[in-house]
């Protein structure tokens, strides 16, 4: 074989070795014929050890693997160390000079404390942590989570029974800067021993609230789990759930903030307790330190507040009453709460809550094994309780007004920054809006008027149960001046001023005249939708009828009927019609004289959502509105408070102006000022002053020469109107001057709050009178109060009221000669039938026969009767007419508001 045929031989002397060393150690296999030798150029003779001699065979097979496996690991260290070579054109490349050696030039790269991003790793493998990484990562957490838990358990001590619970007082001020008083941190609490607890309340108290509380640790890791990620998450916040982690919550009163470190804190006292205090103590502790309503801190202050007897004297039944109460006295004390929560803390929403939570507690006692059925049988009935204050100094009309001025706070916490804990723990001077001169006159007024014309012992019957409510509100401001909430706090514990559901009569026809003044009524001619965005706005001089037993229709003339198909004969006081025998009164009249009739088809006209709407812009809380779903929604199925009456009717004093009613003006701290009302910025023009000062100019007819005319003020100008419902079971006046709008309420209810089946009482008869009227006991009230409260007072009168609206005539007189066809008689002169409505006449009308708002001679009892028993007709009274229902059945009385407050929410706070 040609000598330039053959493969230059492979490098000799180790493979490996060789390979390692590389360029730099100069040692290579020489390539046959290197050396110019004649014998190397044709190799040896046969006894020589040449090239292809059997040691050159052996040596040079050694050489080829070694020279393979160092070319792989020439190419791995060019992979890995790019900087030294190996692409194409480098030192190292395929085409450079350092091709075929075993790795690239250059010092091995350094040694990194934590390999992370690993080195050697290319793509996801690159951040993939490695095991050891990752044990060694959750070693060191759990460390260090053991370390945390040391050091706060070395830190938190064990709380002080003896100093847990200490509320300061709370200081209430006049609106002059006068002290009214001190409370919320009197001592209302007793400590008592673990042998003082009854058995029975312990056993309640872990069948409620913590089943396991004898065998527990103290420290329930998943509820404070729930708890902390309810917190994170932005959501309702939690309490510890169990007994220890609950006494820990109260002893530590010093810091109520709902935060995750407080949260931790917690926690570390919790485990600390539980571990080193004695359960019995724990028990104790919670039951002296947790706060059970009525300004009651421990067991025993709430068994004086509530059984007026010592926590060692309580049943099982009792012990299960108070046991329902720590989970929220403002939810679950029978009493309730309106002035913090107005919609849900009702006395009625209360005690059924606190008689099911008490029922369930008594039954969870049984399945624990901690009482006896038999025991358990012997506790049906609910236990009855004192009344709520017995704190003196809240007696007469102070109690009233720490609660409107504590409800205030407490509902505007996202204002005042204020928390009802927060409040419990007391250290606020709190400067109300109350003037205590005029709270005086207004209380004055109303015992003046209760002595001289209710007398019980003469009339027990009729008299027995009379209550009054009030509240005088400032209409440029919503400042409440003063209210009259019942004979005294800690005897009579709802606030009169505040909801009663007392039905408020004809002194809503107010919003429904603003409202067709606002919105206009609606052309009959139209659909349904145009005629909504189509209206005419009226003006006070509008005509309608003011017949007694007029048939209502909807605003397209076709007849209103109820469910059940029956028509609605609206009556007016004593039957009695008005400007017989033509019926047609302007709306200004009919105000006057109160006419139902004339503002039922007004408000049908409008539209009863619009009354509604009006009703809301002037101030009223939608809570406290009756369904408007029947016509006599317009003349006052609704229930406001009498603070928001006042507060509405003020808006009508303000030109339109709605400024909603308040009792706190500042409230200050340790810390400095923490909240300050924001005056007449919160006003908000919800009618045009036209419209408003129409109003008003209308309701000064009421008292200048209608049914309100004992609530004259001499030289004042007042506007007002009267309100009386169906079955005389309320009356009320409300009225205003420029500088004051004031609201005065008279009903009759069972005074016993425990009573969850109480009734409005009718006042047929009460104080000697015939009948009670707005016009009557609260009109007088209203003048004497007024008369007192403006003294001193410069006179203001109204703004002149502006020409405004279309007279709109509801049904026009007939033509004096109506056209009639052959086969008809003209009916009888002096009983005209409007045109459009030519009927037969008929001496018995059938009960399907349609009868014109102006025609007398048809008998509008037909079919539907003449009371609210057949289903249609409204008795009537002086200044409302309230009917119940349309319907006599029971189920339509709550949608339809009756007497005794059904007809709408109760309104809640300033209600």
């Amino acid at each position: 074989m040609s000598e330039h045929r053959r493969k230059p031989p492979q490098p000799q002397g180790g493979g490996r070795a060789e390979a390692r060393r590389g360029p730099s150690s100069g040692r290579r296999a020489a390539p046959r014929g290197a050396t110019e030798s004649p014998s190397d150029s044709y190799g040896s003779d046969s006894y020589g050890l040449g090239p292809y001699g059997a040691e050159g065979e052996v040596r040079q097979s050694g050489g080829r693997a070694e020279s393979r496996r160092a070319s792989q690991r020439s190419t791995g260290a060019r992979r890995r160390e790019p900087e030294g070579g190996g692409r194409r054109g480098g030192p190292n490349g395929p085409n450079g000079p350092g091709r075929g050696r075993g790795r690239a030039a250059g010092p091995p790269p350094k040694k990194r404390f934590i390999d992370y991003p690993r080195a050697g790793k290319y793509g996801v493998a690159r951040w993939m942590p490695s095991w050891r990484q990752v044990t060694g990562l959750f070693i060191g957490f759990v460390g260090s989570l053991v370390a945390v838990a040391g050091i706060g358990y070395a830190l938190v001590g064990v709380p002080d029974v003896a100093k847990a619970a200490n509320a300061q007082n709370n200081v209430y001020y006049w609106a002059d800067g006068s002290q009214m008083v001190a409370t919320g941190g009197e001592t209302n609490r007793q400590i008592i021993g673990y042998e003082q607890i009854p058995p029975a309340m312990r056993y309640a108290v872990m069948s409620a609230e913590n089943k396991t509380f004898e065998t527990d640790s103290g420290v329930d890791p998943m509820g404070i789990a729930r708890a902390l990620f309810n917190m994170a998450k932005g959501g309702q916040t939690q309490g510890g759930s169990t007994i220890t982690q609950q006494y820990v919550k109260n002893a530590r009163l010093d810091d109520q903030s709902q935060t995750l470190t407080r949260k931790f804190k917690e926690l570390f006292i919790s485990i600390k307790v539980g571990t080193n205090v004695d359960k019995r103590e724990i028990m104790a502790g919670y039951l002296n330190t947790a706060y059970y309503g009525r300004d009651s801190y421990g067991m025993q202050a709430a068994a004086r507040a509530y059984f007026n007897k010592n926590a060692k004297d309580l049943n099982p039944s009792e012990c299960a009453f108070l046991a329902a109460v720590l989970k929220g006295a403002t939810y679950y004390d029978p009493a309730g709460s309106p002035s913090v929560d107005p919609v849900n803390a009702t006395p009625d929403a209360n005690r059924k809550r606190a008689e099911y939570r008490w029922k369930w507690i008594l039954d969870e006692e049984v399945k624990d094994g901690r009482m006896t059925a038999v025991e358990r049988a012997k506790y049906t009935t609910f236990p009855k309780m004192q009344n709520p204050r017995s704190n003196t100094a809240l007696s007469g009309q102070v109690g009233y007004l720490v609660d409107l001025a504590k409800g205030y706070l407490i509902n505007n916490t996202d204002k005042t920054g204020i928390t009802a804990n927060q409040l419990q723990q007391g250290g606020y001077s709190i400067y109300t809006t109350f003037d205590k001169k005029k709270v005086q006159a207004l209380e004055k007024a109303v015992t003046n008027v209760r002595k001289a014309n209710i007398d019980t012992d003469k009339r027990p019957k009729t008299d027995k149960y009379v209550q009054f409510g009030g509240a005088s509100v400032d209409p440029t401001t919503g400042a409440i001046k003063a209210v009259y909430g019942g004979e005294d706090a800690t005897k009579h514990f709802t606030n009169n001023a505040d909801t009663t559901g007392a039905q408020v009569g004809s002194t809503f026809k107010a919003f429904v005249l603003a409202a067709a003044m606002k919105w206009g009524v609606r052309d009959p001619d139209l659909g349904a939708t145009q005629a909504q965005d189509e209206r005419t706005q009226v003006s006070p001089d509008s005509i309608y009828s003011g017949k007694n037993k007029l048939k209502i229709k909807n605003y397209d003339n076709t007849v209103w009927k109820d469910k059940d198909d029956k028509e609605w004969l609206q009556r007016n006081d004593g039957d009695e019609s008005y400007n017989a025998p033509s019926f047609r009164v302007d709306l200004r009249e009919a105000m006057r004289v109160s006419a139902n009739s004339a503002y039922v088809q007004l408000g049908m006209d409008v539209g009863l959502d619009k009354v509604r709407e009006s009703a809301t812009d002037a101030g009223l809380l939608d809570s406290s509105l009756a369904s408007a779903d029947f016509p006599s929604f317009s003349i006052g199925t609704s229930d406001p408070s009498a603070i928001r009456m006042a507060g509405a009717y003020g808006t009508f004093a303000a030109s339109g102006k709605q400024n909603t009613p308040y009792s706190v003006e500042t409230v200050t701290s340790k810390d400095g000022t923490i909240f300050e009302h924001e005056k007449i910025a919160n006003a908000k023009q919800m009618f045009t002053a036209q419209v408003a000062d129409n109003v008003t100019d209308v309701l000064k007819t009421v008292v200048d020469d209608g049914t309100g005319t004992a609530a004259q003020l001499p030289g004042r100008e007042v506007a007002g109107k009267t309100g009386t419902t169906d079955g005389n079971k309320s009356a009320w006046f409300v009225g205003y001057t420029p500088q004051l709008s004031t609201a005065i309420s008279m009903f009759r209810m069972d005074d016993d709050e425990t009573n969850k089946n109480r009734e409005f009482l009718e006042m047929y008869g009460t104080g000697g009178q015939e009948k009670i009227h707005g016009a009557s006991f609260p009109a007088e009230i209203w003048h004497d109060y007024m008369e007192q409260a403006l003294k001193g007072t410069p006179v203001k009168d109204f703004p002149t009221p502006q020409p405004y609206g279309e007279v709109v005539d509801e049904d026009p007189l007939p033509s004096p000669t109506p056209s009639v066809t052959e086969s008809e008689e003209p009916p009888p002169p002096p009983s005209p039938t409007p045109s459009e409505e030519e009927v037969e006449p008929s001496p018995s009308p059938s009960p399907s026969e349609s009868c014109g708002p102006f025609d007398v001679t048809c008998d509008d009892t037909g079919g539907t009767g003449t009371g609210t028993d057949t289903g249609g007709t409204n008795e009537g009274s002086t200044d409302g007419g309230v009917t119940s229902s349309p319907s006599p059945t029971e189920s339509d009385e709550e949608s339809n508001g009756n007497a005794n407050g059904n007809g709408g929410n109760n309104g809640g706070i300033f209600g």
